[in-house]
């Protein structure tokens, strides 16, 4: 089937890309330190989980759980500890804990100072360190400081992530591929951190990519990709795909 026949499919309601037979998957977008949101979503996909109990569920957090918003620390340990009865847990990373983790090995260099910038300021603060305090320190003071605040098994737990979910004809990723490229020629850098040319390139590449790191106003739905991360951290809305078949449907936190 060429591209354009897959983009009038989309809009015809001819049968389009599909999950594997009698599986359901849900994919959240990016989480950013909101555990208020955090716990709204997962209460709905339960619910959803209970009302249409005939598939297999898996979960799909698609990385950035941390920095940002107030509470890094209690979203890292409520999903290190989060084990649904019906439903199997998946976790990406983020180029947000790829950097948190490469702060935790002890990198140099300025890689701290940017951190502090981009959301990591608001994450030492939820384990309980003065980041004004810390940007005082010299690196190698501030770096070990780090080391001891932040426990072992929420690092050990981030390490953990995987890159990508495949799932029928969706691939379930952070950032976004690097376009032409089969999955296993794809660089973890592009994963984590692509935006162009990956965001405006509208080829077919054998499967719908569902990303976050992007923030949009709205769920992005395109033919060849659909971008989740509606900004949870300072919108308020955070947003899961949930996809059955042939069918999606949308969840999300934002105000009824």
């Amino acid at each position: 089937m060429t591209f354009l026949s897959k983009v009038r499919d989309a809009f015809s309601g001819s049968p389009g890309p599909a999950g594997p037979d009698g599986y359901r998957a849900y994919a959240i977008g990016d989480i950013h330190g909101r555990l208020d949101l955090l716990e709204i979503l997962l209460a709905k996909i339960e619910a959803d989980i209970v009302s249409r109990p005939r598939s297999e569920n898996f979960i799909v957090f698609l990385g950035d759980l941390i920095d940002r918003g107030p509470d890094s620390a209690a979203v890292v340990e409520r999903l290190r500890t989060y084990g649904p009865g019906d439903a199997t847990t998946v976790f990406l990373s983020g180029n947000h804990e790829e950097v948190m983790l490469r702060i935790l090995a002890g990198e140099r260099g300025g890689l701290l100072a940017d951190w502090l910038k981009f959301g990591g300021a608001e994450c030492l603060a939820s384990y309980g360190l003065d980041p004004t305090a810390l940007a005082t320190k010299g690196e190698a003071a501030a770096l070990k400081a780090i080391k001891a605040a932040i426990p072992k098994t929420h690092a050990e737990f981030l390490a953990s992530f995987a890159d990508t979910f495949r799932f029928g004809d969706y691939l379930f990723v952070h950032a976004g591929i690097r376009p032409g490229l089969g999955i296993a020629d794809q660089s973890q850098a592009d994963l984590r951190w692509i935006r162009e040319p990956f965001l405006q390139e509208d080829t077919d590449h054998g499967f719908v990519v569902v990303h976050g790191h992007t923030i949009s106003s709205t769920v992005e739905e395109r033919p060849n990709r659909i971008g989740l991360d509606t900004g949870a951290y300072r919108t308020g809305v955070l947003t899961a795909l949930s996809v059955e078949g042939n069918e999606r449907k949308f969840l999300d936190t934002a105000p009824d």
